[in-house]
């Protein structure tokens, strides 16, 4: 019998859009848009990025990167997958395949 997860009630943090309410209509510009660069924008929204940070989801995204890294083993770039359960409730997960491409995409 599966058990359902209990949801930790945390207090909410004002949005950003508590900064856009103050700045009237008409005077918005970019200077009011906030630039999150690298990974900040994950670390700020994660459920953006991953549908959720629930248990669930969680489970899901690790899944995902497992699955990743068996797809490098079956298409023959990879022969090493390591799994690796860390004592602060953290995943670890690499692989010796050719890893994620960070040149600028052809088509942007």
């Amino acid at each position: 019998m599966r058990k359902k997860a209990k949801k930790k009630k945390t207090s909410k943090k004002k949005n950003s859009r508590s900064k856009v309410s103050k700045v009237s209509k008409s005077s918005y510009t970019a200077k009011d848009i906030e630039v999150l660069e690298g990974l900040e924008p994950v670390r700020k929204r994660p459920g953006m990025y991953i549908g959720g940070t629930d248990l669930l989801s969680m489970h899901h995204l690790v899944s995902e990167v497992l699955d990743n890294a068996m797809d490098e083993v079956v298409a023959g770039f990879a022969n090493k997958v390591d799994v690796k359960l860390l004592d602060n409730q953290t995943i670890e997960i690499t692989d010796n395949g050719r890893g994620i491409p960070v040149d600028k995409h052809p088509k942007f």
